[in-house]
């Protein structure tokens, strides 16, 4: 067995709050007068709240100052906030609680290597706040992916080495960042169409077979 930990990606493998995301962004970007649609959604997928927003002011005829653009990331927030108050456990994706159950039965550790500061939230809303050994999150980094840092920390504190720790990710910047990290990483969804460097592809983890993620 080389697998000795799973680091799950939050966002879009355990729960999917991209259309949260979306409403919170168009609200802001609505009142900005600011161009925004569901294409340039999906250029936010894995990246930071910051460099959201510079993604989003790419079509913005006015310049911001940086005072600005942190009240429009935090009030961008405080709307996403609220909207996620309406998760809630029948929320979570096909498939997650099979395998961390059999995760859990093989002795597996698991953690979440989320870039979200939100991710605790998230987590008590759907009822997995105590499903995982650890969490690292957007409030434990400097650096959002492609940058491992969030998963080589999440390595840490499980005390498991990063050639160690398989990363199920749904973003193309998570996928860089789990291999860059020295990590195997098994890309889900929207990252699974894309990233042909993954160690293994899977639509979704209710078609993931434990053994298979184990003995890669």
């Amino acid at each position: 067995m080389t697998i000795k930990a799973v680091i799950f990606d939050l966002d879009g493998v355990i729960v999917t709050t991209d259309n949260y995301h979306y409403e919170a962004w168009k609200q802001l970007a609505d009142e900005e007068n600011i161009y925004f649609d569901r294409e340039i959604n999906e250029r936010l997928r894995g990246v930071s709240r910051m460099e959201s927003l510079n993604i989003i002011l790419e079509k913005s005829t006015k310049n911001y100052s940086e005072d600005e653009k942190l009240e429009m990331a935090t009030r961008k927030n405080n709307y996403y906030k609220e909207l996620i108050k309406n998760l809630t456990p029948c929320d979570i994706l096909p498939g997650v609680n099979e395998l961390l159950a059999s995760l859990k039965s093989s002795n597996i550790k698991t953690a979440i290597g989320s870039s979200s500061k939100n991710s605790p939230n998230i987590l008590k809303y759907i009822g997995l706040d105590n499903a995982f050994d650890t969490t690292v999150d957007g409030n434990d980094i400097k650096n959002s992916k492609p940058d491992p840092e969030v998963f080589l920390k999440a390595a840490e504190k499980l005390n498991v080495s990063p050639s160690q720790c398989l990363v199920v990710e749904d973003a193309e910047a998570g996928v860089e960042a789990a291999l860059r990290g020295g990590m195997k990483v098994l890309a889900v969804g929207f990252a699974s169409k894309c990233c042909d460097n993954a160690t293994l592809c899977s639509e979704d983890l209710t078609k993931v077979a434990i053994k298979d993620l184990l003995n890669i």
